[in-house]
């Protein structure tokens, strides 16, 4: 019995990183990252961007997506890496965010879309650890695919509680603005 609750255990542990499927791999200050394609919406050419009042930086601002009004995040500001010009490659994600409150709809900027990779369980790797002060929460895993690593995001976790919490409220507010 002790044996089968240790590997119910490895097996639960795994399910946190390991998820094999396809992802959309992206690039971002040079380095590749990847959303699971069942989390992206679509992809759209960049468009210039309302700006918010007293966000905090990482949030770029709101577009309107046919009709619809949708906060877009900088990943540049909120990883800490230096600000990237627009460039004919430069796109919005628009990815679909498990909330408390329902599905909030997203856009988060990136440099460009290079591909969709299949990626295996054994190709996925736990996300590192770099100890207490450093939070790496946001990366589901470490996908290898074609030679390249790639950095496989956990959508819901790409900004903490109380972050989300500031973008529904901005969208929240511009809602009401265009009512």
């Amino acid at each position: 019995m002790k044996g089968m609750a240790t590997a119910l255990t490895e097996t639960q542990g795994t399910t946190v990183w390991r998820r094999p499927g396809k992802y959309l791999v992206f690039r971002l200050g040079g380095e590749d990252y990847g959303f699971p394609v069942l989390k992206v919406q679509e992809i759209i050419q960049w468009m210039e961007v309302t700006r918010v009042p007293r966000m905090p930086d990482f949030v770029r601002g709101v577009i309107n997506l046919r009709g619809k009004i949708v906060p877009v995040i900088d990943l540049h500001a909120r990883f800490g890496l230096p600000p990237a010009s627009v460039t004919a490659r430069t796109c919005v994600i628009v990815l679909q965010v498990q909330r408390e409150t329902g599905l909030l709809v997203t856009g988060v900027v990136v440099d460009e879309v290079t591909e969709v990779a299949e990626m295996p369980a054994e190709n996925i790797q736990p996300p590192p650890e770099f100890g207490a002060r450093v939070s790496t929460a946001f990366i589901a895993g470490v996908g290898r695919a074609g030679g390249q690593v790639i950095l496989l995001l956990n959508v819901e976790k790409i900004l903490d509680h109380r972050e989300w919490t500031s973008v529904e409220k901005v969208l929240g507010e511009k809602e009401q603005a265009h009512e």
